[in-house]
């Protein structure tokens, strides 16, 4: 899908008499009510804005790079606020002083004034998530909430070969909730595979890795519930593949837990994934 397909909004330049702020994020995402503020519950952006006001002594909305779900965690979400040029905090220091006031399941990592046209949602060219799995007689006390727990840990290379059936451009309404209202259902995603690894108690972890432009909602934990109910039969991947294709959400099998799920990274390098479209630096 071509870049000018994405239909997003103009993105404006900051008001001369404010400064914007870009803050990376990790949060444990256990207690929360996912990312985005809302009436029924604690999310990770009241808690930011709290903060803020706490310092700066007045109201500050803060923007996203996207939504996580109740219980998704993250390891680099993105965030953006802007704020008077008359509240002179260096943007460095934000991080250490929004710290201060948060709960220790959130940390700013970082803060700095971006250059150029910077919007924490808008300009971002692609978001990458993490799922982590391991076999339950593995799992530890530590690991509840954090990793989710499977009968048993199939075969790696049947999983990869469903997950790379998932790269490309497609219409994903097989994976996509009911509850999502975007008009498209096509995205393009850049890498998807699977690996394993170890935790530091040396007990074997599969990591699934997609990154893509951007994922309809609950659309990675249905494709990670769907390939490993798949590879636990080992099913042949042209099963995976027939569940795709279908563009049908009754094919899709269990949708994942949102306990694995983890927001790794955002990025707005826009030649990290030009290679896409067939282009060249």
């Amino acid at each position: 899908m071509a870049r000018s397909d994405w239909h997003r909004p103009q993105v404006e330049p900051v008001d001369e008499n404010s400064r914007r702020i870009k803050l990376v994020i990790s949060y444990d995402g256990t207690a929360f009510h996912g990312w985005q503020s809302q009436n029924n519950g604690i999310s990770v952006q009241n808690v930011i804005e709290s903060a803020l006001k706490e310092i700066t002594g007045i109201d500050i909305s803060v923007q996203g790079s996207g939504r996580t779900d109740r219980g998704v965690h993250a390891l680099g979400q993105v965030a953006h606020f802007d704020v008077p040029k008359s509240i002179t905090i260096p943007a460095e220091k934000y991080s250490l002083a929004i710290n201060s006031k948060l709960p220790k399941s959130v940390r700013i990592l970082s803060s700095e004034e971006p250059e150029g046209l910077f919007h924490a949602r808008f300009t971002a060219m692609a978001r990458e998530y993490k799922y982590f799995v391991k076999a339950n007689w593995d799992m530890l006390p530590f690991d509840e909430k954090h990793i989710t727990g499977i009968h048993h840990l199939p075969s790696l290379d049947v999983l990869n070969s469903y997950a790379e059936l998932i790269k490309g451009t497609h219409d994903f309404t097989s994976f996509c909730s009911a509850r999502d209202d975007c008009q498209s259902k096509f995205r393009d995603i850049y890498e998807s595979y699977w690996t394993e690894t170890r935790d530091i108690y040396g007990k074997r972890v599969f990591v699934y890795t997609v990154c893509g432009n951007a994922f309809l909602y609950h659309q990675v934990r249905s494709m990670v519930g769907t390939m490993l109910t798949l590879a636990q039969r080992e099913a042949d991947s042209s099963l995976f593949k027939e569940i795709l294709e279908s563009k049908d959400r009754s094919r899709a099998l269990q949708t994942a837990l949102s306990d694995g799920l983890y927001l790794a990274r955002i990025s707005y390098d826009e030649d990290e994934y030009r290679w896409f479209e067939g282009e060249s630096k």
